[in-house]
């Protein structure tokens, strides 16, 4: 919409996932009662909070952002990390969220388990430690961009590919092994498996989205296969949210889709 600026606000973003990204071996480094599993128990959990409250998904990305930022420096008690997760997203509605669900509703949603006063404590908390820098790109940021270049060629936007390829993108928030990779490569990759699930007879990648993303094949082999294992995983896996939430028609249905196997030699 602004495409004047469109390229150095492209380029502003690719610097700006670069700083103050979280670490990406901080249960290694940083925790001690907590692990990979509860992290993801718990996003899959918000998931659920972010459709009961009709969240927009820019507040579930920051959500997790500002979790893994947290938990990158601040080691947490198991007890406390679902009130880390509920606050968190009170952070991030006020940040997205024309109406932002109040205190109260976040506290309601963990049968009370914690005060109001619990969670404001954690707000502050929270805040102090980000120095209230909430201004990130996520990988929804670089998603709208790469899906509009994903579409340039196609006579009428195909909802299938955007639905495809935001699915594809949430399972990855779930998994902290995904915390290695940049926002913007995790999207691109989301295109590329998207396109070439949907469809078998144009190439999955091409010059427009090398432009746009500025990511080639061969940047996207790894993601992409961590991606695709996701997808073919997904009925198996016990966190379910993401997948029940794209088999709803309104979302066409696109977690039932059926992966391709992806050989990405094929393409180099």
């Amino acid at each position: 919409m602004c495409s004047l600026y469109a390229a150095d606000v492209y380029t502003n973003l690719r610097a700006a996932e670069l700083i103050r990204r979280p670490l990406c071996n901080f249960m290694e480094t940083r925790q001690r009662d907590i692990t990979q599993s509860m992290r993801g128990i718990l996003i899959d959990w918000l998931v659920e909070v972010s459709e009961e409250y009709k969240l927009v998904p820019d507040t579930l990305y920051l959500t997790v952002y500002i979790i893994d930022r947290f938990l990158s420096d601040n080691c947490i008690e198991r007890q406390k990390l679902q009130l880390l997760g509920i606050t968190c997203m009170l952070i991030a509605s006020k940040y997205e969220e024309i109406c932002a669900p109040r205190v109260e509703e976040f506290c309601f949603i963990t049968d009370n388990t914690y005060s109001r006063g619990d969670v404001l404590k954690m707000e502050s908390r929270v805040l102090n430690h980000l120095n209230f820098r909430l201004s990130v790109p996520t990988v929804k940021t670089f998603l709208r961009r790469f899906l509009r270049a994903a579409q340039a060629s196609y006579e009428a936007p195909s909802l299938a590919l955007e639905f495809l390829a935001n699915y594809l993108a949430e399972l990855t928030l779930v998994e902290y092994s995904f915390l290695r990779f940049l926002p913007s490569l995790i999207a691109a990759a989301a295109v590329f498996l998207a396109r070439w699930t949907l469809d078998e007879s144009t190439p999955p990648w091409n010059p427009t989205l090398e432009h746009y993303t500025r990511y080639r094949f061969s940047d996207l082999e790894a993601v992409a296969l961590e991606m695709q294992e996701l997808q073919t995983n997904a009925n198996s896996s016990p966190l379910h949210a993401i997948r029940q939430k794209y088999s709803q028609l309104k979302f066409k249905s696109v977690a039932t889709v059926s992966p391709r196997r992806l050989r990405l030699a094929a393409f180099l």
